[in-house]
């Protein structure tokens, strides 16, 4: 057996297209599921407020016991039912958005968790109040620790990313298969698209690495 990579060459501008719907649809995905992890994270901290924290529970149970691709299948497949139309493109965000979202509140609720009480204390007694406290005093100091693990979410997103080509999105994923349609030629494609993939997981690591270390010289 030979390889031949000729239809990869042939179809690397639909490849490189396809890396930016990938890139772009995992930077969206990647703030919504910051915000959403930053909300749920805080508020499953404060168990008094039963509803607010029953429902974040909820939320993260369910998401997490729950498949990547059927919560964006109910999205996709689901909501048409109810006369919900939703592009495809904002599907794969949401649907992306909310898994990691999950994932996302758990690193939250962690580092807050391991700052020492005694900073939330103090910026109380100097009248803060608790809202004035946790932005600026207590997540500054928490997202130092949130760095490493929301590094490793921000890979397993990337790669999750692949499953959005099930909703018909030209991702790097769907312009492979594409390619494979046509040229029959699905190992050298698929080693195409995971040297992609790689690329890109790499990449979001040296920045990450770059802002920990920043980060790192700034603090000392």
């Amino acid at each position: 057996m030979t390889l031949d990579f000729a239809p990869v060459l042939e179809g690397l501008p639909e490849l490189l297209k396809g890396a930016v719907v990938t890139i772009e649809v995992t930077a969206a995905a990647f703030v919504l599921s910051g915000v959403l992890g930053l909300l749920v994270g805080i508020i499953r901290l404060n168990p008094a407020r039963r509803f607010l924290y029953g429902l974040a529970t909820g939320y993260v149970a369910f998401i997490r016991g729950t498949p990547l691709l059927v919560q964006l299948f109910l999205l996709f497949f689901g909501l048409p039912q109810f006369g919900i139309l939703l592009p495809a493109i904002l599907c794969g965000v949401i649907g992306l958005g909310i898994y990691s979202g999950s994932y996302v509140s758990e690193v939250v609720r962690g580092a807050i968790q391991s700052i020492d009480r005694g900073q939330m204390e103090a910026a109380r007694s100097l009248g803060m109040s608790y809202r004035e406290a946790m932005w600026e005093v207590v997540l500054p100091q928490a997202f130092r620790r949130m760095l490493p693990p929301l590094g490793n979410e921000t890979i397993a997103l990337i790669k999750n990313s692949a499953l959005v080509s099930l909703l018909t999105i030209d991702d790097v994923m769907r312009e492979g298969q594409r390619i494979i349609s046509t040229s029959f030629r699905a190992l050298e494609v698929y080693l195409a698209v995971a040297l992609i993939y790689f690329i890109l997981t790499n990449a979001a690591t040296w920045i990450l690495r770059q802002i920990e270390k920043r980060m790192t010289v700034e603090r000392g």
